[in-house]
């Protein structure tokens, strides 16, 4: 048997034609989402979703594109936009029989459950996102030679093909450098965990350059679109991130701050990977933030 959180049950639920979402569920009670980020699974929930699942329904989905999920190829711009990856979340939530709930997400899953606060308002509750800025705001505070700590937002921006075969061809050194140098903590993510990490990856290579390339592409339009439009997450929602703002030069509140009616932001001492090095932290903002 794999590596499963404990407690939870797992199934694969249609969210589009053709595609469907592998999700671990546990507990009872109002729901939570927890969406995973790179280059990770849903595993990555394994010590906060049991915490939340004490007095929460807590749904955790591979991503499209990654882990056990669907994995349509790219027909256009589109199949990985954090729009269609939204609506993938919000169909999750139907056909499980949630009308409103609280969303969190890492990383791409950060990216993704932001596109859902501001697409679907109507059913996202509170909102958290673990160690980001919005899609439109990361190419705009990269600059220089500091933006070499994200070369693999460039690398994967790229027309489909070249980082395809270069990230394939030595797939789990690529994917394995990200678990090092994001960490903090090195036992935060055990052998066998890491094992998991790097063969779901290995398995994903055309939809996870996929799903980056979209975030140099479509989803600049959707977030400037709404930018211009004045929208607004208008739900509760809670950030929190590492001080990349000191280690850039930038203000990251300030930049939260047009995007968010009603904000509260930290920063955390843990690694990009704050879900496995300070899970007890993350659990108790997620269940802060469901309170207000």
């Amino acid at each position: 048997m794999g590596i499963t959180i404990p407690g939870f049950g797992t199934s694969s639920i249609e969210v589009a034609d053709g595609v469907e979402l592998h999700a671990a569920v546990g507990g009872a009670g109002p729901a939570i989402v927890l969406l995973h980020g790179f280059p990770q699974t849903h595993l990555m929930w394994r010590h906060v979703a049991p915490v939340l699942a004490e007095h929460h329904t807590v749904v955790c989905p591979d991503l499209r594109g990654y882990g056990a999920s669907g994995k349509p190829e790219a027909a256009g711009e589109d199949t990985y936009s954090k729009r269609t990856m939204a609506a993938d979340v919000v169909a999750l939530a139907d056909a499980l029989g949630f009308g409103r709930f609280a969303l969190a997400g890492h990383d791409r899953g950060a990216h993704v459950a932001f596109r859902a606060g501001l697409d679907h308002p109507d059913r996202i509750s509170h909102l958290g996102i673990l160690d980001i800025v919005p899609t439109l705001d990361t190419w705009n505070v990269l600059h220089g030679v500091g933006a070499a700590v994200a070369f693999h937002l460039y690398l994967m921006a790229q027309p489909p093909g070249l980082p395809e075969r270069m990230i394939a061809g030595s797939a789990d050194a690529f994917f394995g450098h990200f678990l090092d140098v994001w960490s903090t903590s090195p036992d935060a993510i055990p052998a066998e965990v890491r094992a998991e990490y790097l063969r779901a990856c290995r398995d994903a290579v055309p939809s996870i350059v996929a799903d980056y390339r979209a975030t140099a592409t479509v989803d600049i339009g959707h977030d400037q679109a709404d930018l211009d439009a004045g929208n607004r997450l208008t739900m509760p929602v809670t950030v929190v991130q590492q001080d990349w703002g000191r280690q850039l030069g930038f203000d990251a509140a300030a930049i939260w701050r047009p995007w968010a009616t009603d904000l509260e932001h930290f920063t955390t001492r843990a690694g990009h990977f704050m879900a496995e090095e300070a899970p007890e932290d993350i659990a108790t903002l997620i269940l802060d933030l469901v309170k207000r």
